[in-house]
């Protein structure tokens, strides 16, 4: 199954909103960016891992990349403090959990 790209970037805008509600005007272009750059990222490891060109840690280490760019980027907003951006991060990736992992086989995002 591949992954939707606007699906799980809408997911995961969608999760982080409100977490980032007090910012949300100060953030919202980089939310919508950062959300999509995620959705792409996991699109390419689901690609990348059905085609046998890495394993379950090469995933892993990809997603951790992922997150610590959008956790930079958001960190880089006026007022979004470390916990609140890891915070938002974490919702994103708990709404999509269920769908990547089923579509990977295994558990990228715990």
């Amino acid at each position: 199954m591949a992954l939707s790209i606007q699906g799980i970037a809408e997911a995961v805008l969608a999760a982080i909103k409100p977490v980032l509600a007090k910012s949300w005007n100060d953030v919202q272009d980089f939310a919508k960016t950062e959300s999509t750059k995620l959705a792409q990222t996991l699109a390419n490891i689901e690609q990348l891992k059905l085609s046998g060109q890495i394993d379950e840690d090469q995933a892993r280490a990809l997603l951790d990349m992922q997150k610590q760019a959008m956790q930079s980027v958001l960190l880089a907003v006026e007022g979004i403090g470390l916990v609140t951006a890891q915070s938002a991060i974490n919702a994103g990736l708990g709404a999509i959990k269920g769908l990547v992992n089923g579509a990977l086989g295994f558990p990228l995002i715990a």
